[in-house]
């Protein structure tokens, strides 16, 4: 099952306590304050990782608390820092900050961002000694370590987004056109988590079938709409054996408008997919019909390789 999404708790290590102490052994019966700082506690940062499973850690997981420092202690010695901890997130994945609203995208795998700093750690007696004051007692207690609450949303970065109706071919499509192995039934809602593949250098991503109603809560489509917003090109899978394409076409249209009017502009590639299930003079008929929505429809066959090469022919060429 893939989560795309989690709320979390962050919390960055408090920072230890200064020592208030006195100087006292054999040698020396009222010495001066020897009372070391407090480390630092520990930071939360987070980091990509090219792994779109990274959120099940928090599927139940629902608090990250990193490490305190560590009091300081006499003979002037300091607290050890807390350790820094890191956050490993897939790439796509956008984090919003629940208090301020401050939103931050994971889109590499090499920037460590700071989202909580721990504390800083409280300074020893031994700061403290002035020429008037030569031996205080008192130290100064670790600062907090910064909290928040985030709401995590993975919004998957692929090249190329496969959508139409539930069982319009698009995970058969996926297999041929990339080693990927999605399941494929003749049902709809076979895939009930996007599926990805690569074809010469571009991720395609199979997003679960959309239906009417979709951007408002419907079926599986509104959770997964959002996985088309990255991609470059949307491939666009109609069944040709639809009893109406034009239809089936203008639903799957609607719903990416409501939900963005920004995936209206993506390019698009129209297939009628399954040809091979129709004779040449239905097909045809077909094609005439869907090229009333889009001119530039075509079809495709998963066991025709001519119509395969084609389509990645087209592909290439809207890069």
């Amino acid at each position: 099952m893939l989560i795309d999404e989690a709320a979390i708790f962050i919390k960055a290590g408090n920072g230890g306590n200064g020592s208030a102490n006195l100087k006292r052994n054999a040698q020396t019966a009222k010495g001066g304050p020897d009372g070391g700082n407090g480390g630092n506690g520990g930071n939360v940062f987070v980091q990509g990782v090219d792994d779109i499973t990274g959120l099940s850690e928090f599927r139940y997981k629902k608090k990250v608390i990193a490490e305190d420092g560590i009091k300081g202690s006499k003979q002037n010695l300091y607290g050890r820092n807390g350790k820094d901890l890191i956050i490993m997130l897939p790439l796509g994945t956008q984090i919003t900050d629940a208090k301020t609203k401050e939103v931050i995208e994971i889109l590499n795998s090499t920037d460590k961002i700071l989202v909580a700093k721990g504390g800083k750690g409280g300074r020893g007696n031994n700061e403290f000694k002035t020429a008037t004051n030569q031996t205080p007692i008192y130290a100064e207690k670790g600062g907090p370590g910064e909290e928040k609450n985030l709401y995590l949303e993975l919004k998957l970065i692929a090249d190329i987004g496969l959508i139409g109706l539930p069982n319009s071919g698009k995970s058969s499509l996926l297999s041929v056109l990339t080693n990927a192995h999605p399941k494929i039934g003749d049902y709809p809602f076979t895939t009930l988590e996007p599926n990805l593949g690569v074809m010469n250098g571009l991720i395609i991503a199979d997003i679960p079938g959309l239906i009417e109603g979709a951007s408002g809560g419907k079926g599986l489509g509104d959770k997964f709409l959002k996985h088309v917003e990255k991609t470059r090109i949307l491939i666009h899978c109609i069944d040709i054996q639809s009893v109406n394409l034009i239809k089936d076409y203008e639903t799957i249209r609607g719903e990416l408008g409501i939900y963005s009017k920004i995936l209206l502009e993506k390019k698009e590639i129209v297939l009628l997919t399954k040809s091979d299930l129709l004779e040449e003079k239905q097909i045809e008929e077909k094609l005439k019909i869907a090229k009333k929505a889009n001119k530039d429809a075509f079809t495709v066959s998963i066991y025709d390789e001519d119509s395969i090469l084609s389509l990645k022919k087209t592909i290439a060429d809207a890069k």
